[in-house]
């Protein structure tokens, strides 16, 4: 099975931001976030769930998906997941849950498969359409392609976020529906969008101390739940 995403990283730098959990620390922990725990940067979304706020729970079954309030799709292998989740008889219950409004957050193979569209699908890959997008695989090329960039995302406040960016996939275009949180500036691609309940980033929050991101997605499971 394919090593996690934060053990290829190694040491990346944080941003300057304060752990963003500022005020999260001084909340009470009675939202429930799942982190989809079938492969991929589990323990690291576990972390910062935490650290924004909520209780997390690692999710391997229908009955654990049930209990949570909203969910994360980690980074990872898309197509590992995919298969893992139908292994697991995941498939069936996350579409329920996902089209009857769960808040999800995908973070770079999360992003793919919470895309309604995708370019040069891989072979029986399937996505769970819960963003109007369409979304290109590997698109900022390979493990070796792998860099830091300093974005502004919408909605986090305080100075740029140090996004890290492995094997990771952009926007190419998105529905009228669909906010736009970030661009990468080099390239100027879409790598981070909102669509009603489901939020979505090409890069890997959790491979940062910075947890702004995990503190905009669990306030927004405490809005819609």
């Amino acid at each position: 099975m394919p090593a996690s995403d934060a053990a290829l990283v190694g040491s990346s730098h944080p941003s300057d931001a304060p752990p963003a959990a500022a005020d999260g620390a001084a909340r009470t922990c009675t939202t429930t976030v799942g982190v989809l725990a079938l492969q991929g940067d589990v323990a690291e979304h576990l972390r910062a769930i935490t650290a924004a706020g909520a209780r997390p729970v690692p999710v391997r079954r229908a009955a654990e998906l049930a209990a949570v309030d909203g969910l994360i799709i980690p980074g990872g292998e898309s197509t590992t997941i995919w298969k893992l989740a139908a292994i697991f008889d995941l498939v069936e219950p996350l579409r329920e849950r996902i089209s009857a409004g769960m808040p999800v957050f995908g973070s770079c193979a999360g992003m793919i498969m919470l895309a309604r569209r995708l370019v040069e699908r891989a072979s029986e890959q399937e996505t769970f359409g819960a963003i109007d997008m369409t979304v290109r695989r590997n698109a900022f090329g390979r493990q070796a392609d792998s860099f830091e960039s300093d974005i502004e995302i919408h909605g986090a406040g305080g100075p740029p976020f140090r996004a890290v960016f492995i094997r990771a996939p952009w926007v190419e275009e998105v529905g009228p529906g669909v906010e736009i949180l970030a661009t990468e500036p080099r390239t100027g691609r879409i790598v981070a969008v909102r669509q009603g309940p489901a939020l979505a980033t090409a890069f890997h929050p959790e491979l940062t101390q910075d947890n702004r991101v995990h503190t905009i997605f669990t306030d927004m499971v405490r809005e819609l739940s």
